[in-house]
């Protein structure tokens, strides 16, 4: 959900960003990528990313509870509202939507149905891609099942490597062993890119992992082909992938899958040239 416009009759606390004000601020994005692809993502609220519009029942534990797409299927009438306004934002040429914490082809196909149903009365007849973030094991693990419904997956590797290592990536006291270079990250990764490939569907990385000089060359050599990250570390990222070959990394990456730990893939990753 994009951020609120400065200037607003709306209670800021209470209510959520209507449909119009929404659409100015797309409109706006789109405007400024001068045809270049927009991904929205839309609402991804809840366990570390509260919303104070929407306060959320107690939950022993809000990491597990309702986060991205299941605020959406609760709350369904704000899902609709922000998928119209990315509807009339964003030339569908132009436009992508991508939904996060997917688990379950259940849940893609509601939101497909309420996209559908925005698109109908918007009056749309022109395709809109609907992807998916990898966020869960569920998902990497099924995303043979899902790339045959999603039109591209993007992983999100903060979320992924909390889930499959259990350790709480915002616990300070576990900050050390939290590594997206585990290789059971890694395998999860390559499952969904494996997965994706079956219905050429193309794999990004996001989070932390996607802008790791380490990480980079192991993603390549995955099948992964996008790094979504901050502008300003794409030079580095650059300068590290021009001094290998895809045939080095597909070589890194075995190996990296066949490592013992995280700090294992890292000196596999130090030593890539030896």
């Amino acid at each position: 959900m994009p951020a609120a416009a400065p200037a607003t009759s709306r209670n800021l606390i209470s209510a959520p960003p209507g449909e119009d004000e929404q659409v100015e601020i797309y409109r706006a994005i789109a405007k400024a990528l001068d045809g270049r692809p927009l991904t929205v993502r839309t609402l991804d609220i809840g366990g570390d990313k509260p919303a104070p519009y929407l306060p959320f029942p107690p939950e022993e534990n809000p990491a597990l509870g309702l986060r991205g797409v299941r605020v959406s299927l609760w709350r369904p009438d704000l899902l609709a509202t922000q998928l119209r306004a990315i509807l009339r934002g964003v030339p569908s040429t132009q436009c992508r939507i991508m939904v996060p914490m997917i688990a379950s082809l259940s849940e893609l196909r509601q939101v497909r149905a309420i996209l559908n149903e925005a698109r109908a009365a918007l009056g749309m007849s022109d395709p809109v891609p609907l992807g998916i973030m990898v966020e869960t094991p569920a998902a990497a693990m099924t995303a043979d099942r899902l790339a045959a419904e999603a039109d591209f997956f993007s992983v999100g590797t903060n979320d992924l490597t909390q889930y499959a290592l259990a350790r709480d990536r915002g616990h300070a006291g576990l900050a050390a062993q939290f590594d997206a270079l585990h290789p059971a990250v890694l395998r999860l990764i390559a499952a969904t890119v494996e997965g994706a490939r079956r219905h050429h569907r193309p794999v990004a990385v996001c989070g932390g992992l996607a802008f790791d000089p380490a990480a980079a060359p192991i993603l390549l050599g995955l099948g992964v082909r996008d790094l979504s990250g901050p502008a300003g570390q794409v030079a580095d990222i650059k300068a590290v992938l021009r001094d290998v070959t895809l045939q080095d990394c597909e070589a890194l990456a075995s190996k990296a899958l066949e490592a013992e730990s995280a700090a294992a893939v890292r000196a596999l990753a130090r030593h890539r040239g030896d």
